[in-house]
């Protein structure tokens, strides 16, 4: 067995690849640390260790039968997983963290069997606060879930086993949900990345709802690369799902985005944490040059308090059904007191607390018209176990107090871990920003993490280099052929990252083009011209395709500038897409442009040069 595991879906799949590690050594790794940890409040259910060294034998044997070609068909070929308790799995007991609600389901949670089918292998299914209502960890009769590295702590919750899985070192990722924070909460103080995703874009088709109109499915990963992994698998259509939308997602920005942080912080008198936090700012501003601005930060608190303090505590009650009233001693009397509190709102309440949160949206949608990305401090405070037992609701609150706006304004969130406080726990900050910017949270919570990668050495850190590639698209696209100063790496691919395209292939004209460098653009840029019989030599041109949503093609399209143009190119394939041409007055003799033909693409041309044009409009892709 290896001497160090890389438990991360990146290391596993790189070890896999190069043929040094076996899904069934990753297996026994994994149940091994299970048993090192001695955390058995963690799980509520495991999976037999016989079923999981089963389903890495039938990975293996893929693999033989295969070679590296299963990654293609498997992205997470191997890669061990669990899941909170509130999520269904075929043939496994779901709990919700008690034990008179349990039931057996048929079928597996849609995000659960993406998972499986993406070669990811269960572990087991962790504790959680029951019914999901909790940010603590402790409100479970399976036990109260201790902090990874400090026990006296609370874990945070309400995806408590989940988080401590994954920073135990257990699994390589986990899910979690989230409707108030408890995909972020847990994050936060666990050191880990939590991905909260744009609503909608992962089905919650199997998953017991707490508020099922602002739950989510959310991911619990080591760094953003292995949570944007898991998600791109989840984050698909369920027609099954009335609460599934094809969120149309939103394009990279040209330039640094601009951010924005609450005028009036909290902390509840923890100087550590606020300390933390100033310090994680402080970094963003002078080693990624970020321009931020101070937000009024009442409004967002004046949403937080529909959730628990107005009619949304009655979407909890429902969601429980008659469960509440013939179950009632089994649950746990926090729980039970938080979701009683539904029977002070009439169904007047409920038509008032949506009017006051449309009134309230408009203060949103206002303030992401001044800036692109919020900043908060995931958690404002960390408090003992012992502590939140004694004052549970209090406490607990103040946990949700940058976390519980979000969902009910239709905000997507990404907690990442930053430099850690001066007493050794870990800290973090919370990115969010509108529906559909998921993409720019995970760029942005990429290039922070590595800035504090390596024990806080900003100055060693690559701040620029991520591998957050588009999510798959669920949406009309053109598929669009670049061969100039859009191509990749060159001055105007900003253009179609800010229109939210994906790379699709490297590949040549028909062999009836000629590519010309023309006169006086600015950035330099090549015409592309389809030759007629007769009329000279052509070859194949070296060109990317790019597929672009339909929604943002015509402002593309309106942004090229003459004598370019997009027309029908013919590909070597055969093929025909829509592509860059250029006016034939635009290369004639007269012209001064210069028949580049013979170094077969632009890329060619620019390397003959002795200096190259430099890239310096290229935005800072977030």
């Amino acid at each position: 067995m290896p001497n160090s595991l890389p438990m991360t879906v990146k290391g596993l799949l790189d070890a896999y690849a190069s043929g040094s590690l076996t899904p069934s050594q990753t297996a026994t790794a994994a149940l091994a640390q299970i048993d090192a940890i001695d955390r058995p409040e963690v799980w509520i259910l495991r999976v037999p260790s016989a079923e999981v060294q089963a389903r890495a034998r039938t990975l293996e044997a893929l693999y033989a039968a295969q070679g590296n070609a299963i990654f293609a068909q498997m992205p997470l070929f191997g890669v061990p997983f669990a899941v909170k308790d509130n999520i269904d799995v075929a043939g496994l007991p779901t709990t919700a963290a008690c034990e008179p609600f349990v039931y057996t389901p048929e079928a597996s949670a849609f995000a659960v069997q993406r998972l499986l089918d993406a070669g990811a292998i269960l572990i087991g299914k962790t504790n959680l606060d029951q019914f999901a209502t909790g940010l603590v960890g402790t409100r479970s009769p399976f036990g109260a879930v201790r902090h990874t590295e400090s026990p006296l702590r609370v874990s945070g919750g309400s995806s408590s086993g989940s988080a401590v899985a994954v920073a135990a070192g257990c699994v390589a990722f986990s899910l979690g949900t989230d409707t108030a924070g408890s995909g972020r909460v847990p994050a936060g103080f666990n050191g880990l990345v939590g991905l909260k995703p744009s609503l909608g874009l992962v089905s919650k088709r199997g998953v017991v709802p707490a508020c099922r109109s602002l739950d989510t499915i959310s991911v619990f990963a080591h760094d953003v690369d292995d949570a944007w992994r898991v998600f791109s698998e989840i984050a698909c259509f369920d027609a099954l799902d009335g609460f599934s939308r094809k969120v149309p997602s939103l394009g990279l920005l040209r330039s640094a985005p601009r951010i924005g942080v609450p005028e009036q912080l909290e902390f509840y008198g923890d100087a550590t944490a606020s300390q933390a936090f100033s310090a994680a700012l402080d970094s963003l501003t002078t080693h990624l040059h970020l321009p931020s601005q101070t937000i009024d930060f009442g409004p967002l608190k004046a949403v937080s308090a529909l959730l628990y303090d107005g009619p949304w505590v009655a979407e909890r009650r429902a969601a429980l059904g008659t469960f509440f009233e013939t179950h009632h001693e089994a649950i746990d009397p926090v729980v039970a007191s938080v979701i009683g509190k539904a029977a002070q709102f009439s169904a007047a309440d409920a038509f008032n607390g949506q009017y006051a949160l449309a009134d309230l949206k408009r203060h949103a949608e206002a303030l992401f018209e001044t800036i692109d990305i919020l900043v908060v401090p995931t958690t404002p405070t960390h408090p003992l176990i012992a502590d939140v037992q004694a004052n549970p609701v209090e406490l607990n609150s103040q946990l949700g107090l940058y976390t519980n706006y979000v969902n009910l304004l239709d905000l997507c969130a990404l907690a990442v871990p930053c430099q850690r406080r001066s007493d050794g726990l870990p800290a973090g900050v919370t990115l969010i920003a509108p529906s559909g910017a998921d993409r720019r949270l995970a760029e942005l919570g990429a290039r922070i993490q590595a800035l504090f990668a390596d024990a806080g050495d900003a100055a060693g850190a690559d701040t620029n280099a991520t591998g957050i590639e588009p999510l798959p698209f669920q949406e009309p696209t053109v598929t669009l052929a670049v061969v100039g100063a859009h191509l990749r790496g060159e001055p105007l691919n900003w253009q179609l990252q800010e229109a939210g395209a994906r790379f699709v292939e490297a590949t040549h004209t028909a062999p009836d083009y000629k590519l010309y460098a023309l006169a006086g653009t600015q950035p330099p840029k090549p015409g592309l011209v389809r030759i007629a019989q007769g009329q000279g030599q052509g070859q194949p041109i070296a060109i990317e395709l790019w597929q672009v949503p339909l929604r943002t093609f015509g402002k593309f399209v309106a942004e090229v500038p003459a004598p370019l143009g997009i027309g029908t190119l013919q590909l070597a394939s055969g093929h025909t897409v829509k592509g860059f041409i250029c006016e034939p007055s635009a290369v004639a003799d007269e012209s001064g442009a210069l028949d580049i033909t013979s170094f077969g693409g632009w890329l060619a041309y620019l390397a003959s040069l002795t200096d190259k044009p430099s890239a310096t409009t290229q935005p800072i892709a977030l």
